[in-house]
């Protein structure tokens, strides 16, 4: 098979242009300031109110990786509650968006981690384009 020199300058660009973006996202969740920092590369691009575990529904401290993401989910443990933009980093435990947007900034939760829609979307999108396996969480 004979390749010509000037294909395999279209073929190589083409890969080059169709590869994923790869980058380091990092998500900080502070659970007693109540607030997410986004990070990617080291530079920070987020900083945005949560809603955490409230007494008695503890979010998890530690570093994951998403295990899981999901778009539309509902909650079958806790009435069928939305679960938009979902990313599951411990068992049951996600971070997603919530329609109780007066409740950011402080302990609400069964123990996942609740984001304004359209910052749970942002964030669902920036892992999803980067991937999961470069996405770190850590929450203490």
């Amino acid at each position: 098979m004979k390749f010509a020199w000037g294909k395999g300058l279209v073929v190589a660009a083409a890969m080059t242009v169709s590869a994923p973006a790869w980058a380091d996202v990092v998500v900080q969740i502070d659970k007693s300031s109540q607030r997410m920092a986004v990070s990617i590369d080291g530079a920070a691009r987020y900083n945005w109110p949560v809603s955490t575990g409230r007494r008695g529904y503890g979010t998890p401290s530690g570093v994951f990786r998403p295990q899981a993401m999901v778009r539309r989910h509902y909650s079958r443990k806790y009435y069928n509650s939305p679960m938009p933009h979902s990313i599951f980093f411990y068992y049951g435990f996600a971070i997603h968006g919530t329609g109780e947007l007066s409740r950011l900034d402080g302990p609400a939760s069964h123990g996942c981690v609740r984001l304004h829609p359209s910052h749970a979307a942002a964030l669902f999108a920036l892992v999803q384009r980067t991937g999961p396996h470069n996405t770190r969480i850590q929450i203490n």
